[in-house]
């Protein structure tokens, strides 16, 4: 199957020393990343608990904090490009450069649900079935088991509740991985250079 690679990049990373290396290994695969909320997403959550703000809201602002953790990668990797729209990210894909991807432009118009149950995984998954992509890779910094399937990753907390629902418009490949290291992610992204091994 043709199409991108997107990288989901987890929020809690940015607080990993493999951060950098992470960002660069996915970036030189040409890969689309995604970034995750993180503590700006907990933020929000902890906004609408104090202030009981709409779930609508708290969706919006999620979204933008998915925003604020791409400015940071952006930071690490200011040579590549900050894409928030279809288009450049389908220019920076013609390129075969990677891309970082601000979200909010795109996602505050796509058709999900404005609830916790989806997160910056749905997210992810959202535009790699947009940008028909051959494979979403989901970065996490806890340990995953990598022989679970999608429904018992999300029944265990490691990936959002609405990502197996979603995962059936998928017609690329998933890969959850983590404790996320450099090694791991070479791998995801290049599944046929793991079973010639």
């Amino acid at each position: 199957m043709s199409g991108p690679v997107v990288v989901k990049f987890g929020g809690s990373l940015l607080e990993r020393p493999e951060r950098a290396a992470l960002l660069a290994c996915a970036l030189a695969a040409g890969a689309i990343v995604v970034p995750g909320g993180g503590r700006f997403a907990d933020a929000v959550r902890r906004a609408q608990a104090a202030d009981g703000f709409s779930d609508e809201a708290a969706h919006a602002e999620a979204i933008r904090a998915m925003d604020r953790t791409a400015q940071a990668l952006h930071d690490d990797a200011p040579a590549s490009p900050l894409c928030a729209t279809r288009e450049a990210l389908a220019a920076a894909l013609a390129r075969n450069t990677g891309a970082i991807w601000r979200p909010s432009p795109m996602a505050l118009a796509a058709d999900l649900p404005a609830s916790w149950d989806v997160t910056s995984d749905s997210i992810a998954l959202w535009l790699a079935i947009t940008l028909s992509a051959r494979r979403l890779v989901v970065l996490k910094a806890a340990a995953v088991d990598s022989s679970s399937d999608i429904e018992s990753l999300a029944a265990d907390g490691i990936v959002d509740p609405y990502m197996p629902a979603l995962a059936t418009r998928f017609a690329g490949e998933i890969a959850v991985v983590g404790p996320a290291a450099p090694a791991l992610l070479e791998r995801a992204l290049d599944p046929s250079a793991r079973r010639a091994a």
